[in-house]
Formats: structure tokens, C-alpha cells, sequence
């Protein structure tokens, strides 16, 4: 577990400073990143922090990548008109706050993608949801197979504009990504995990039957019982505190 949660925390300083040098210019834009042997040198952590620090640049719209290349940044750079200060995602409260706006989005991206899919479209969910599935015995968070396998249901939707919300607000969706939630219910992380993925094939055979309602309920019963489980937490904390 301490494992898993020092990875996280490592990710998350790797991802400050490559930010800090985009935006500072000493990465300017359009210029290759260093190389994951590089970074893994450098910066002395595993392949795997590497690859979590890079797909939330990914996912914030910093770089992209190109496969047998490398990651470069983005010659556009998302906008900064909104922005979640990920350290606040630390507090309970916030994340909850993210979870709501999760739901709002979410739910429809469900229904939609349930009517517009391809067999592609399909194919690409599947993929992610087998990924995770595979990630959960080897004792990994699985951060990055669950982003995309919402990320491919985003797509499946056919509206641009909800896949960049999604490639924008990235990582800091994923609670576990900033807090060890399989501990709120005493889970250990595979149980937890399992859950998430059983709730995860819910959504994909909605989605595969084409059924937007079924895939608009499924996703409300996965993301809402997150949310649930983080506010019984704080609702608890707050009353220990008064006793």
C-alpha cells in the first residue's frame, strides 16, 4: 500500500516540475521532451511514475505523444481560463466537489456514447477495460487504464468538446489518484479495484447493447457511490472531531 501511495506522490512532483519548464519556456513549444530513460535517470524514480507523470501532461492538454517518437509539447497549449488547483484535491471536501462535476458530465457522455458508439469505439472501451482488469493482480493503482477507458467512452460520444473537458480535467477525476480510497471502506486496493471494474463492465455492456438509459443509470450508480463513500468518510471524520 505504502508502495502505491509513494508512487503517486512521486508522479505528482514529476508533473510539477515538467510543467514548471513548459511554462517557464525551458521547454518551449513543440520541442521533445527527454526521453523516459532520461527522466527515469534524472528525476530517480520507476518507468512506471514516468509514464503516470506523462499521460497527466497528456491528459492536461501540456504534450502529446507519439508513438516510437516520444512526447512533445504542444504547440497550442490548453487554455487557463479554468483550472482545479490539483493540491486541493488533497482535502476530502474538494474532491467531492469534483465528483459532482463528474457526475453532471458524465452521465450524458454515458448515454451519448451508448446511441453513437462504433464497433471501434467498442473495441477501444473493451481494450481499456480488459488493461485494468489485467493492472489489479500485479498490485498497481490501474490510474491509467481507468482514464482510458473513460476517455474512449468520451470519444465514442462524437463531441469533440466533451473529450477535451475530459483530456483537460485529466487525472484529478480520478480520486484515487490523490488519496488511498480503497481505505474508506477498509477494502484492501484489489478489492477496491475489482469493485470499480465490475462497475466499469456495467457501463460497457450498456454501451454495448446500446442502451442510453441502462448506460446513463450504470455510470450514475459507479461515480455516485464514489462520491457517497468520500462524503460517509468526511461525515464520519467530523464527528470524531466533536467527540
Amino acid at each position: 500500500m505504502a508502495g502505491t501511495a509513494r508512487r503517486e506522490t512521486l508522479s505528482i512532483q514529476v508533473i510539477k516540475e515538467l510543467s514548471n519548464r513548459i511554462s517557464t519556456g525551458q521547454y518551449r513549444r513543440g520541442d521533445k521532451l527527454p526521453t523516459e530513460q532520461d527522466l527515469i535517470v534524472e528525476f530517480n524514480v520507476s518507468r512506471t511514475v514516468i509514464r503516470e507523470a506523462i499521460a497527466n501532461l497528456k491528459a492536461t492538454g501540456l504534450v502529446e505523444t507519439r508513438q516510437g517518437v516520444g512526447a512533445f509539447v504542444l504547440n497550442a497549449l490548453a487554455p487557463n481560463a479554468f483550472r482545479i488547483q490539483e493540491d486541493n484535491l488533497q482535502v476530502v471536501e474538494e474532491i467531492i466537489s469534483v465528483m459532482e462535476l463528474r457526475l453532471s458530465i458524465e452521465l450524458e457522455v454515458a448515454a451519448l456514447a451508448a446511441a453513437r458508439r462504433t464497433d471501434l469505439d467498442l473495441k477501444n472501451i473493451r481494450a481499456a477495460l480488459d488493461l485494468m482488469r489485467e493492472t489489479i493482480p500485479l498490485g498497481e493503482s490501474s490510474i491509467q487504464a481507468d482514464l482510458e477507458f473513460h476517455r474512449a467512452i468520451a470519444i465514442a460520444t462524437k463531441n469533440k468538446h466533451f473529450v477535451s473537458i475530459f483530456n483537460y480535467l485529466g487525472e484529478v477525476l480520478i480520486p484515487r489518484a490523490r488519496m488511498q480510497t480503497h481505505r474508506l471502506n477498509g477494502d484492501t486496493q484489489q478489492e477496491y479495484l475489482q469493485r470499480i471494474n465490475s462497475e466499469h463492465e456495467q457501463i460497457y455492456r450498456a454501451i454495448e447493447s446500446q442502451d442510453a438509459d441502462a448506460a446513463r443509470s450504470a455510470m450514475r450508480l459507479h461515480l455516485g457511490g464514489s462520491r457517497d463513500r468520500l462524503r460517509a468518510r468526511m461525515q464520519t471524520a467530523a464527528q470524531d472531531e466533536t467527540t
